[in-house]
């Protein structure tokens, strides 16, 4: 008997040649298992706080640690873990299956393996900037609470680095009597390779305290993805190594059927390596809590990767390197699972301080609703970074999730970088350096414009031949703009001095494009090519006179008048062409001279955030008292070419609205997190209408969201 969800391995658009692959006698013993689950659920109802996300963050690092619990398709209550199978932000799932055995009655709380005496009831949800925790009602019995905590150390390196999470299981009884306690989980090999075909190797260690079982890929192929999963690299499952404690490794039958019949592992190990798809190999692990009362007992999971080198990077040399993973510059791979698993306590209490540190600086800045939102964004933007290089020379690689798997594209760096502001400016500076750096070397066209990606990820190998994606006018802007804010932030002239050459070129290319943009791409490119666009063109503008500022702060006191000059004349130019000044209330159009059209002017925000006071506060305030007289039920749309918006460049806006405007904003958007039929991982683009995916595109854990630190990136 195989487990239900190898039907559903492909993407969703070939589901029914996998189906095809199975057999009727199968489909049905699944169908009866579904069905089974569905009737012992049938009556649980739980909360949400402090929303009801579209998707869960479970374990998310790194690009490629990176699960999710999904939303529903079909229109029943979304947020539920019990009989659902975690998936990669790709939707391939990874097999973790969790069971309960409570008086020696078995119950599911993860997954959607068949057997056992039906699901445990869920109560809660509660998500915060670092944790997703499940509250669960075990026959009214015990009451089970499994948090997983994907810490973030802004301003840690070290930690950072280790690129894995945790899952914290406690139990305690609610009926004032004592029960028998086990509690079981396990992963599959569908963790180590996108390829079911590959095979996979493993073994089982107990070292310094800590049992784990490593598995990997037995083709290593460096750099390269199957179904986005790395194809290289070694994965961690692990508990602590006490009293309790059982292990084994084999199929998932047996594994599975073991801990349903015995409520314990043999500690054996399959010698039989094999494809993640023959006899699905798991890797079990459980704990045997003894008799749980009325006082909490716990035991910690950790699931985590290690890879030696992280990126293929075509830097100064000749040739492409491969960077190391940054966790090597602190320990050797044996050291990590142990380091990781015995630093729970510090990262708790790290993740308290962190939580609450948004949590309550975004509820001083905007109230309850923007913390909704602030605090779901945070993982799923640094589970989209790769760390690497050196403790001095850090490197931060950054995927651009699902729109189109780049690495290092900038106009997804620039919605992001609100977020680098507010924790740890120097992310900006650890970002930008991979495109500075190939840039300055490799690519032919720094004399008009600054280069768009690196490449796909994880190979960041560049353009050469001057063939990226052109947005000539919205990169060098980006670049521009983004430079100026980490110098200021952080007192750093001379890195402005050190990249002047770069900076100059990009500015001769504004000086060229930014007054009239000819017909090109902005970043919103799936709305395909605009000539005049005066949210670019302000963009374009404002980086102009931020340029102004460079040139002083670098000693250069004539470009920065001439600069500046510029600047104020497109300026002028922007504000005769670029309003509507015959509407009601007026507001700005999306092409020159064009007054039926409008957008959202979040491009204006890099005035405020650099602080230049150079777009007047009139613009401002006009399109703050227009955007309420266009708002839908979910928002306000991108611009009038359809009834889709972006949620960073609404939060954008927000950041420089009216407070009454901005909280619009703010409540529509947390009010669509908590009824979107999105279904994926919070995505940034969606239909103000309806709350869908809009025109079938679903961006999905995408780090621009990183835009909605807007407001707090300015208060820092």
């Amino acid at each position: 008997m195989s487990r239900l969800h190898t039907t559903l391995q492909c993407p969703p658009e070939s589901q029914d040649e996998q189906y095809s692959l199975y057999s009727m006698k199968f489909l049905k013993l699944a169908a009866a298992a579904a069905l089974a689950f569905l009737g012992n659920s049938a009556d649980a109802s739980s909360t949400f706080s402090p929303a009801r996300p579209p998707a869960v963050p479970l374990a998310v690092r790194s690009p490629y640690l990176n699960v999710w619990l999904n939303g529903k398709r079909d229109g029943s209550p979304s947020g539920y873990l019990p009989g659902n199978w975690p998936v990669f932000w790709s939707q391939y799932i990874q097999g973790w299956q969790g069971f309960i055995r409570v008086d020696g009655k078995v119950y599911n709380w993860m997954g959607n393996a068949p057997g056992g005496d039906g699901l445990v009831d869920q109560t809660s949800l509660e998500y915060t900037s670092t944790r997703s925790v499940f509250t669960f009602n075990v026959v009214n019995k015990v009451e089970m609470t499994v948090e997983f905590m994907s810490p973030v150390y802004p301003d840690d390196l070290r930690r950072q680095s280790v690129t894995s999470s945790y899952i914290n299981v406690a139990v305690k009884s609610i009926d004032g009597k004592t029960h028998s306690v086990q509690v079981y989980a396990d992963v599959s090999g569908e963790w180590a390779s996108g390829d079911n075909g590959a095979i996979i190797e493993w073994e089982s260690v107990a070292k310094d305290g800590v049992r784990y079982h490593k598995f990997w890929r037995r083709d290593q192929q460096k750099f390269r993805e199957s179904n986005e999963v790395a194809s290289w690299g070694n994965w961690y499952w692990a508990t602590g190594d006490q009293r309790g404690v059982s292990y084994q490794i084999g199929s998932d039958t047996d594994v599975r059927g073991q801990f349903l019949g015995k409520g314990w592992l043999t500690g054996q190990i399959d010698t039989e390596f094999r494809a993640v798809r023959d006899r699905w190999p798991v890797f079990g692990l459980a704990r045997d809590l003894g008799f749980v009362a009325g006082t909490e007992k716990s035991t910690l999971f950790t699931i985590g990767f290690a890879q030696d080198e992280a990126i293929n990077f075509q830097g100064k040399e000749d040739e492409p390197r491969g960077v190391p993973a940054l966790w090597r510059e602190y320990f050797n791979e044996m050291e990590l699972v142990t380091f990781f698993y015995k630093d729970y306590d510090y990262a708790t209490h790290y993740c308290n301080r962190l939580d609450l540190r948004i949590d309550r600086d975004s509820k001083a800045a905007a109230g309850s609703d923007y913390a909704i939102i602030t605090s779901l964004a945070v993982r799923q933007v640094f589970g989209a970074l790769a760390y690497t290089n050196t403790q001095e020379s850090p490197l931060v690689f950054l995927k651009e999730i699902s729109s189109n798997s780049d690495i290092q594209t900038v106009d997804v760096i620039f919605p992001a970088f609100p977020i680098m502001l507010y924790l740890n400016p120097d992310l900006i500076k650890w970002t930008l350096e991979p495109l500075l750096e190939n840039g300055r070397y490799h690519y032919p066209n720094n004399w008009a414009q600054a280069q768009h990606d690196l490449g796909t990820f994880p190979n960041a190998v560049g353009h050469p031949k001057g063939d990226d994606e052109p947005m000539p006018l919205e990169e060098c802007g980006n670049m521009v703009v983004m430079m100026l804010a980490y110098a200021q932030r952080k007192h750093n002239n001379q890195y402005l001095a050190d990249n002047w050459d770069l900076l100059e070129e990009w500015a001769g290319y504004l000086i060229e494009d930014a007054k009239i943009p000819a017909n090109q791409l902005s970043t919103d490119d799936f709305a395909g090519h605009l000539a005049n666009q005066t949210n670019l063109a302000i963009k374009g503008i404002i980086a102009l006179e931020a340029m102004s500022k460079i040139a002083s702060y670098t000693g250069h006191k004539d470009q920065a008048a001439n600069y500046s000059e510029i600047a104020h004349e497109y300026l002028e130019f922007w504000m005769e062409h670029g309003i509507n000044n015959n509407a009601e209330p007026k507001h700005t159009v999306l092409q020159y001279d064009n007054p039926d059209t409008y957008g959202i002017l979040y491009n204006a925000y890099a005035d405020k955030v650099l602080g230049l006071n150079f777009v007047p506060q009139s613009i401002f305030d006009m399109q703050s008292d227009f955007y309420p007289s266009v708002e839908n039920e979910y928002g306000v749309i991108l611009d009038t070419r359809g009834t889709l918006t972006k949620l960073d460049w609404e939060m954008w806006a927000a950041a420089v609205a009216k407070p009454q405007t901005r909280s619009m904003f703010i409540s529509k958007i947390a009010d669509w997190i908590n009824r979107t039929p999105t279904w994926r991982a919070f995505t940034d683009l969606y239909d103000t209408q309806d709350g869908g995916y809009p025109r079938g595109i679903e961006f999905t854990a995408r780090p621009v969201q990183g835009g909605v630190f807007s407001i707090l990136a300015l208060k820092s």
